[in-house]
């Protein structure tokens, strides 16, 4: 039985109407993102809770474990029962978390309400990757994931300037952030369910070229079958290479700040200003690249590119942390550069790792995508629990170089990605007068 908000389309939609649904993917997986953020709360909800940044970073990893075990849950429920399906009341659900946010009196509390969270959204913003997917041909795909990474990015952005504008508002209560988060959410929520919609199975099961040509591939008598994705060498390179090359972005994401304040003795002003310049680019080079990846319909030389920049760009930021007296100009061009590499190889890597499941099974992208997010939060608990000891016992180049090495490992797996390294070439126009 079709549920009343789930709209599903038999003809795959074309220019304004997709870019709609596209919209509200992108709009989705911020919001996902947002309701996820507390970095700007952390200070007060400490004081307020008398919990240790150890204790706080507990709960942390235990949420990320929760949200990766939901991914890899969701991605499987996606491909079964349909996007929106799924989506749209879990959404709800996870606004509704956000408000019983407000009665945590305790570290228990708190552990409880974060894992909560932290499970019903990683199993509901498991339907966005496939859902940017469904309604992104090949031609372009790169660009619509790229946009996609715009939400957790831009979720940084937004729960900080909303923290910045309104905690004075509301004599610096953590729980006003979250009754506002709530608030948004709900109503974001419903725009978004007015304006989504979900592709028929038929539909989902091509591989769709561009808006208008698409190719079948499965028979559609046969169930989906998991193992006709893992049995390709170039899904487990992608899984293997994606983990490793997570492993500096991780680091970026969860201690940028603090690794240059601990290592170049740099203000935490200043730290913010450097790792504002990696994000700006990296955003930038997202959409830019990914604009060049589609219409190139080229995706390993952008990978390796992007991923040898980050390399060279990241080994002298390695070897900057060992010394004194490094301007924080060079190093925000440093960042920028590190930024502006990584974004560069993430949007057509993306556009790869879907066209390659897509060969093995355009029914499994959920599934994919699952695998992915499972192993994206897991790379975080790692982060966590591991790169505070390596630090303590050594320092923050050490681990950067850690993080090379992953960096580089990566480079390897893109050989074994599907897709052409030229741009073929556009068949000869026909010579007049030529024999018929």
């Amino acid at each position: 039985m079709r549920l009343s908000y789930v709209r599903e389309l038999d003809e795959y939609p074309t220019g304004a109407r997709r870019m709609k649904i596209l919209t509200m993917a992108v709009l989705a997986i911020l919001i996902g993102s947002y309701e996820g953020q507390i970095a700007p709360v952390v200070p007060l909800l400490l004081k307020d809770l008398d919990m240790t940044l150890t204790m706080y970073g507990a709960v942390s990893g235990a949420a990320a474990v929760a949200g990766a075990i939901a991914s890899i849950l969701g991605g499987r429920l996606t491909d079964r029962l349909g996007r929106v399906r799924l989506l749209i009341p879990l959404m709800a659900l996870t606004a509704v978390c956000c408000f019983a946010m407000t009665l945590v009196h305790s570290p228990r509390d708190l552990l409880i309400a974060r894992i909560v969270l932290a499970f019903v959204d990683g199993v509901a913003m498991a339907s966005t990757a496939p859902l940017i997917r469904d309604f992104s041909p090949r031609l372009g795909r790169a660009q619509a994931f790229g946009f996609w990474t715009w939400g957790p990015v831009g979720a940084n952005f937004l729960a900080a300037a909303v923290a910045g504008w309104t905690l004075p508002i509301f004599n610096d209560s953590w729980r006003s952030q979250f009754v506002i988060m709530g608030c948004f959410s709900l109503v974001i929520s419903a725009v978004i369910a007015f304006n989504i919609a979900d592709l028929s199975p038929e539909l989902r099961a091509r591989i769709q070229h561009t808006e208008r040509a698409g190719t079948d591939v499965v028979d559609l008598t046969q169930p989906a079958r998991v193992r006709s994705l893992f049995m390709r060498r170039n899904i487990w390179a992608h899984v293997v290479g994606i983990s490793l090359w997570l492993v500096l972005y991780i680091t970026l994401s969860l201690f940028g700040q603090t690794m240059l304040v601990g290592a170049l003795g740099v203000s935490s002003a200043e730290a913010s200003t450097i790792m504002a310049a990696f994000w700006s680019l990296n955003l930038i080079t997202l959409i830019v690249t990914g604009r060049l990846s589609d219409r190139t319909q080229l995706r390993k030389p952008f990978c390796l590119g992007g991923t040898v920049s980050a390399v060279i760009v990241t080994g002298y930021l390695a070897v900057s942390l060992g010394q004194e007296g490094v301007s924080t100009g060079t190093l925000m061009v440093v960042g920028a550069l590190l930024g502006g590499s990584l974004g560069v190889a993430y949007a057509p890597w993306m556009a790869n790792y879907s066209e390659d499941a897509e060969d093995a099974d355009p029914r499994l992208q959920g599934t994919a995508w699952g695998l992915f997010g499972f192993l994206s939060k897991g790379i975080a608990v790692i982060g966590l629990l591991v790169i505070p000891h390596v630090v303590e016992a050594t320092n923050w180049q050490t681990w950067l170089f850690v993080a090379l090495g992953c960096l580089v490992l990566f480079v390897p797996a893109i050989v074994m990605f599907n897709g052409p390294w030229r741009r073929r070439a556009a068949p000869a126009p026909a010579t007049v007068g030529a024999e018929s």
